[in-house]
């Protein structure tokens, strides 16, 4: 008589339940990381250098906290030179020059977010002097914007720009999960990300520099800011991985796509975001990448040491993980080959099975 399968057992309405809520959580946790900063940004705290006249820096300091209170920071400055120093070194994001020809610097490379906002202050300082001015229209002097560091004709709207710091992220958490799965060893493991992050950031800058002229200034720059990138990445994955098992493949990208990502500033300054967000998001990769490579690219005069740094520093932890994992799971492997006196034995042979090993 033939034997008929047992049929499978169904899933408790319990567990289907728990399940289902989730899986709705989930959705609901993504769907905040991905737009809780875009939602809850706001300008405030834009670097502004003034110069000009004592009389009419003040008078403009007081206009702009009347009717833009918090959304400037103004550092007074002794002349339109140091002003533009300050912007293309990025240390102000524009600049109001007064005087006998006023002036209003901008730079839409630091994003559009910033650029459509300066336009609204020459506006402003354009209908003081019309004011002060009725007796005699025709005489009252014209307010200048100037573009400093204008973005390049291939991505005039910053776009791409924005854009560029989610293949460098992916980039990042696919190179670490497929090292961790298919690589076995761990100086084997460091090698394969090392030269998986070179070959990754040379495709990443010939194409976004090369083929669509995102990114600009020294190739050679943006490729290794962007290897540094996906190393940072990528290795910290592979170190969590080492440390904890393979539960640190998710945390890892968690940790990258809903945490770092969405705060990294790449659309918005990160003075945009709430409360600490902001400063907290250029300590990752993400947010120290897409700073980098926008000053790469458009204020060389920038100083790029943090961002360098964190990246190097992410790097660095990732491979102290993955050693501290590799010497933990060896002594695991002593430990649990010594419990048999007998190396041969088929019992110090078990006991070594099943122990992951980098």
């Amino acid at each position: 008589m033939p034997i008929v399968p047992a049929a499978a057992p169904h899933t408790k309405w319990s567990r289907v339940v728990l399940i289902a809520i989730a899986a709705a959580a989930i959705v609901g946790v993504v769907l905040l990381a991905f737009t809780w900063s875009g939602v809850t940004s706001s300008a405030k705290d834009i670097p502004l250098a003034v110069t000009g006249p004592d009389a009419q820096v003040q008078a403009l300091e007081k206009a702009l906290e009347d009717k833009a209170a918090g959304t400037f920071t103004i550092t007074t400055v002794n002349s339109r030179d140091a002003a533009t120093a300050l912007i293309r070194s990025r240390d102000a994001y524009g600049a109001v020059v007064l005087g006998q020809t006023p002036e209003v610097l901008t730079a839409s490379a630091n994003g559009t977010a910033v650029s459509q906002i300066l336009p609204g202050v020459a506006q402003q300082i354009q209908s003081q002097i019309n004011q002060a001015g009725a007796s005699a229209p025709a005489a009252a002097p014209k307010v200048i914007v100037t573009d400093l560091v204008p973005l390049a004709a291939s991505d005039a709207k910053g776009t791409g720009l924005a854009l560029a710091g989610f293949p460098l992220a992916m980039g990042g958490m696919i190179g670490g999960i497929l090292v961790s799965l298919t690589v076995v060893g761990n100086r084997r493991r460091l090698g394969a990300l090392a030269l998986y992050s070179i070959l990754a950031g040379g495709i990443i800058v010939l194409v976004m520099q090369g083929l669509y002229g995102v990114l600009q200034g020294n190739a050679m720059l943006n490729g290794l800011a962007a290897a540094l990138s996906l190393l940072g990445t990528s290795s910290f994955i592979v170190g969590l991985n080492a440390l904890i098992g393979t539960a640190g493949i998710p945390v890892g990208a968690v940790i990258t796509m809903l945490i770092a990502n969405p705060i990294s500033a790449a659309s918005a300054p990160m003075q945009f975001l709430p409360g600490p967000w902001g400063t907290i998001g250029q300590w990752l990769v993400p947010g120290a990448s897409t700073t980098l490579l926008r000053d790469l690219s458009y204020f060389p005069d920038a100083n790029t040491l943090f961002p360098w740094l964190v990246l190097a520093g992410w790097t660095l932890a990732g491979v102290l993980f993955t050693m501290i994992g590799h010497f933990r799971n060896q002594e695991v492997v002593h430990i649990e080959g010594s419990l048999d006196p007998e190396p041969g034995s088929t019992r110090a042979t078990a006991n070594t099975e099943g122990v992951r090993l980098p």
